[in-house]
């Protein structure tokens, strides 16, 4: 038998902006490569634990987290984490494609240049076309690597700023709804490189689009008004949901 085994396991948490409680007492087993989806209303909380994987709500004064959250076995919410090495671990894919005013090259170059993952600019163009090949943009770029990422399409830079978070080898890449600005086609794209990339990484992402989460997520979580109020296998979630707000916001009765 096939045990999933959890990559990063959710505690008791809660997440505090001075006294508001945005996450209260969530608790979760995000399995190792598989797609984990977050849906729910705005305002629920689902940006707010994304960004909790990876401590980035530390850049929001007075927040805090009360409860765990455990990285393979080590619990990143305590005060000695060293919190670089740690988005190192777990990469971050933004709502709005955000590549730098930069050439295409040196967007994916960057992460490798501040951190000296590399020795050589023969190992830096490899990694840069590894990168790029596994965020399925090398074809459309290959010729053009040192023209303007503001060049190109909408849905080509949020491949760019994919190819950018995967250049260091991140284990987990966080995805804030990721395609939620961008055309059908674009988007179909960006949920293809999300099934495939799963083979090598564990992937959580926010998603308002329903269908989007029940095709290419493996797990689903339903956040409400800071809680995570359902969370379990994907079809299940769509299909046979047990708490009746879960199947309320599915079925598209509030949202």
């Amino acid at each position: 038998m096939v045990i999933d085994i959890p990559k990063i396991e959710i505690i008791d948490l809660d997440v505090y902006y001075s006294q508001f409680r945005a996450l209260n007492h969530i608790n979760m087993k995000i399995k190792a490569n598989k797609v984990t989806a977050l849906i729910g209303p705005s305002g629920c909380g689902k940006s707010t634990f994304l960004r909790a994987i990876n401590r980035m709500n530390d850049l929001i004064k007075d927040c805090c987290y009360v409860g765990k959250i455990i990285l393979d076995g080590e619990d990143i919410c305590c005060s000695w984490i060293d919190v670089t090495q740690l988005r190192r671990k777990i990469g971050m894919v933004f709502q709005k494609s955000n590549p730098f005013p930069k050439t295409i090259f040196d967007n994916v170059a960057y992460g490798l240049r501040i951190n000296g993952l590399v020795k050589s600019h023969r190992e830096l163009s490899e990694r840069v076309e590894q990168s790029l090949r596994d965020a399925a943009l090398w074809d459309e770029v290959k010729d053009v690597l040192y023209k303007n990422a503001f060049d190109l399409s909408g849905g080509q830079q949020q491949r760019l700023c994919i190819a950018r978070a995967l250049a260091i080898k991140p284990e987990v890449i966080l995805m804030d709804e990721p395609a939620s600005a961008l055309d059908p086609i674009s988007t179909a794209k960006i949920e293809e490189l999300i099934y495939q990339l799963k083979k090598q990484y564990t992937i959580v992402i926010v998603t308002h689009n329903m269908q989007q989460a029940a095709r290419i997520s493996d797990d689903t979580g339903f956040f409400l008004l800071g809680e995570l109020i359902e969370f379990g296998d994907t079809n299940q979630i769509f299909t046979k949901p047990k708490d009746k707000r879960t199947e309320d916001y599915i079925t598209g009765r509030f949202g």
